[in-house]
């Protein structure tokens, strides 16, 4: 164990007020993440167990986790509570969730179905959460840009090592600037931001439960339902996408959370989040296997790429995008060692 990991576990112990002997002798590493917090499993000897994490606070915002924890636990949104925090070294103590992503429960349609149910479930309070007091940032014009700048950056220049000119800039940044307003104009509600498949967890009991959350904001009602049906990591057909997110409109009108909204304008609010997002992610991808050494990621870009092409291709507003992606990127693309044709 090292002098770190010992550190941490004498912090959980302390912070439980229990002697050494009442739990497990090391800390059990659960995982770690695209960020830099780190996750480890205590086990007690009463049966339970304690999730500590080590999430340095000079690289990750552990104080905008604990008031996200503590706003979303205040208004029954299911995510771990927090047991401990110790602010100076970045430990915190929360509660177990156990292993059991969502991910992996999703062997077919019969089990997506049951599951995207219980989740647009467990997503409709927290978009129901006034916001006039909570102080999240705001999902505005810059941080959509800055996000979206993250494609041409790292994706196309960085990891494609092709090289943009001014007209194919200028053609990106027009893209941005429509999806940009789509974002904005939609309703704004509490978005988790992370809200997918390998966030969510499987309860004891079968309910679900969510974490990564620190990251929330005040934003587009969209982007957490896309989140959830274009995951990143799992595909499902694109009618029955369509047929979850407007079951999540109904559910949302009824609630108050959404105004009414025709289905058209919906869709089209929900296609273009999740091409804001998909844009990003391919830059985020990216970034993680170029910056941060974590290849994982590259065997995701295909299904990212997919969903990209595949929405844009519906909207004649963006068929230059698409040739273009189609003509320079995509050649590229399939030169890599990590590429898979994909079909949606």
């Amino acid at each position: 164990m090292s002098a770190l990991t010992s550190e941490l576990l004498q912090w959980c112990l302390s912070a439980l007020a229990l002697p050494a002997d009442q739990a497990a002798s090391e800390l059990t590493v659960v995982s770690g993440d695209a960020s830099f917090r780190c996750y480890y499993r205590l086990q007690l000897n009463d049966g339970g167990s304690v999730i500590a994490v080590h999430a340095p606070p000079d690289k990750e915002d552990n104080e905008s986790f604990a008031r996200v924890q503590a706003l979303l636990h205040s208004h029954g949104g299911r995510v771990p509570a927090l047991l401990a925090w110790d602010r100076p070294r970045g430990f915190l103590l929360q509660e177990d969730f156990g292993d059991q992503l969502l991910l992996p429960l999703l062997t077919d349609l019969d089990a997506a179905n049951h599951y995207y149910r219980q989740a647009m479930a467990l997503l409709l309070p927290v978009q129901g959460i006034g916001l006039k007091a909570a102080q999240l940032p705001e999902y505005d014009q810059p941080r959509l840009r800055n996000e979206m700048r993250l494609f041409p950056q790292w994706f196309i220049e960085g990891l494609l090592d092709y090289r943009l000119s001014a007209s194919e800039t200028a053609l990106l940044s027009g893209v941005f600037a429509q999806l940009e307003r789509s974002a904005l104009d939609q309703p704004q509600v509490l978005v988790h931001r992370d809200f997918h498949s390998r966030n969510i967890m499987c309860l004891a009991g079968g309910q679900l439960g969510m974490i990564d959350f620190q990251d929330a904001v005040r934003g587009p009602a969209t982007y957490d339902l896309v989140s959830l049906l274009r995951d990143c990591y799992v595909a499902w057909p694109p009618s029955q996408v369509q047929q979850w997110a407007l079951e999540y409109r109904t559910m949302a009108q009824s609630a108050g959370v959404l105004p009414a909204m025709t289905e058209a304008d919906f869709l089209q609010a929900f296609d273009w989040m999740g091409l804001q997002r998909h844009i990003k992610v391919l830059g985020i991808f990216a970034r993680l296997k170029l910056r941060d050494g974590k290849t994982a990621y590259l065997k995701d870009l295909p299904l990212v790429m997919a969903y990209t092409l595949s929405v844009a291709r519906r909207y004649p507003v963006f068929g230059d995008f698409v040739s273009w992606f189609e003509d320079r990127l995509l050649p590229l693309a399939r030169s890599q060692d990590w590429y898979r044709d994909v079909r949606l």
